[in-house]
């Protein structure tokens, strides 16, 4: 078991149960590119305050995020745009005057005033094509959520800002729907990694670059009066020190020094965070589950028909999807267990059981306590509490793993009622780019797969599924096969004979000497 860090003095959270275990917090509605999303805007908003990666109290991450609503309100809430430029064409004078008329109660801002931009556009329709580029980036574009949680893609500094729900009167406030300190936690991860300062400097080149062209691009829609930001509480990770964290760190750092333009590679770098996150929240319960034995995932490469692989794939999935459940019945049913909680159940002491939990799992929170003033037995009060837990777990933390394998390419329902791991293309190639250096022969390529990441393709990771009899030894070689084809149908694989194949990386950069 790992030393598990002190909760926080100040709890905003109806109970202390699943963050105690993973964390405030793991969320599915926090996709993992909006995850990254609020890395980012957690690490450009250290690096400006001068300490990027490094976390000087332990859980006690504070930053200052900006808002930028002249930005957002030009790309996000301008309706009026394209009809005020095909209404006035030709007239740049008049298009000017009346965009700045339709922009007059711009969303949170008290007085808006946009002058600014005639001054940097030479007419109005190179300003409307700048902000139909910069509208067509929006991260997760085809989706419905409201325009204050619109993101455009991150070419640089200027373009990261929070979450905010903009509300009447032009009020706003910080958001955690979509912003959900998913972000937070990734943060912490990566400042416990060991790998912080080899980190940045490559952020700092591609990502945080405020002199790239498409950064200054974004630049010149802010306004000069928009400087506005506001101080964020982070989160809790409960462990100081995990292999998790290194290993996420070492994946990003090999994509980085993969010969990849500096925006392509964001998409690699989302696909390993959102397999190591996986890998945290499985391999955490599993720690509170007391089991030891490897996290895995089985991985059917698609065949054209239905083979045993597909349903060891979905019992694969099946399993890790529960274990967070259990995790949380187990560590709930853990209260159950301690000498304190036998010594109050045997002096029949109610207001002692209400203790218990509340020091425990700070339930039922202050405002709440009267809910339960009716309950009498320690038996109807530990049952309402554990309902409690397990019906707030199914709400989102539950669904954890559903949505972010698929997300990030992992699995899939496609040609079936079940989901099971079967990898896109750009999960593939994620995972080629990470642990190739250069090139590697296939069956070593399988094998790092599964030390690193628990993935059982080929027969020789597949052992135990063949011992117990549940496959046959050529329903794994045919899977490996089939991937094999598929890398080399990728570019991403050569067979030199019959019995050698390599893995390339084809982003590689070759050593001198």
């Amino acid at each position: 078991m790992h030393v598990i860090l002190p909760r926080p003095l100040k709890i905003d959270s109806d109970m202390w149960v699943d963050e105690a275990i993973w964390g405030h917090r793991l969320y599915d509605e926090q996709t993992p590119w909006l995850c990254f999303m609020e890395f980012l805007n957690i690490l450009n908003a250290e690096l400006e305050a001068g300490r990027a990666f490094v976390e000087q109290v332990d859980n006690m991450l504070t930053y200052n995020p900006r808002s930028r609503l002249y930005l957002r309100n030009i790309l996000f809430n301008n309706p009026r745009m394209a009809v005020i430029e095909r209404q006035h064409r030709n007239d740049n004078r008049s298009q000017w005057d009346r965009w700045k008329e339709s922009m007059v109660n711009s969303a949170g801002i008290t007085t808006p005033n946009y002058s600014y931009l005639e001054e940097r556009f030479l007419s109005f329709e190179d300003f409307k094509e700048i902000v139909d580029f910069l509208s067509a980036s929006t991260i997760e574009g085809e989706n419905n959520k409201r325009w204050s949680s619109q993101f455009v893609f991150p070419f640089g500094p200027d373009c990261l800002y929070e979450d905010l729900n903009v509300r009447e009167n032009n009020n706003t406030s910080q958001d955690r729907r979509f912003f959900a300190r998913t972000g937070e936690l990734l943060y912490l991860m990566l400042s416990r990694s060991g790998r912080g300062d080899e980190l940045l400097s490559y952020f700092k080149k591609h990502i945080l670059n405020k002199d790239t062209q498409f950064n200054r691009l974004v630049a010149s829609l802010q306004s000069p009066e928009d400087v506005a930001y506001s101080k964020r509480e982070g989160g809790y990770l409960p462990h100081l020190h995990l292999p998790e964290y290194e290993m996420l760190a070492q994946d990003w750092v090999n994509l980085f020094k993969c010969d990849i333009p500096a925006y392509d590679v964001i998409p690699y770098l989302i696909n390993l965070m959102g397999l190591h996150m996986l890998l945290y929240s499985l391999n955490r319960a599993k720690e509170v589950l007391g089991q030891d034995e490897k996290t895995t995932f089985v991985v059917e490469i698609v065949a054209p028909k239905k083979t045993v692989i597909r349903e060891l794939s979905a019992d694969s999935f099946s399993d890790n999807h529960n274990l967070s459940r259990f995790a949380v019945e187990h560590y709930v049913r853990s209260a159950c267990d301690t000498d304190e909680w036998k010594a109050a159940v045997q002096a029949n002491e109610i207001s002692d059981c209400r203790d218990i939990l509340k020091k425990m799992f700070e339930w039922p929170k202050d405002n709440k306590e009267k809910d339960y003033d009716h309950i009498e037995s320690s038996e109807e009060l530990f049952n309402t509490f554990f309902e409690n837990a397990i019906n707030r777990h199914k709400q989102h933390l539950n669904k954890f793993h559903n949505v972010w394998s698929r997300e990030i390419g992992l699995s899939s329902r496609r040609g079936s009622r079940r989901a099971r791991y079967a990898p896109q293309d750009l999960l593939l190639k994620s995972l080629v780019l990470c642990v190739v250096p250069l090139r590697m022969e296939f069956q070593e390529f399988l094998e790092t797969l599964y030390v690193k990441y628990g993935l059982i393709i080929g027969d020789k990771q597949a052992d135990v599924y063949i011992s117990n009899g549940r496959a046959d030894q050529e329903a794994f070689a045919e899977n490996a096969i089939r991937l094999e084809q598929r890398l080399a149908s990728m570019g991403l694989l050569k067979r030199l004979s019959d019995a050698c194949a390599y893995v390339e990386n084809p982003f590689a950069i070759q050593e001198e000497g």
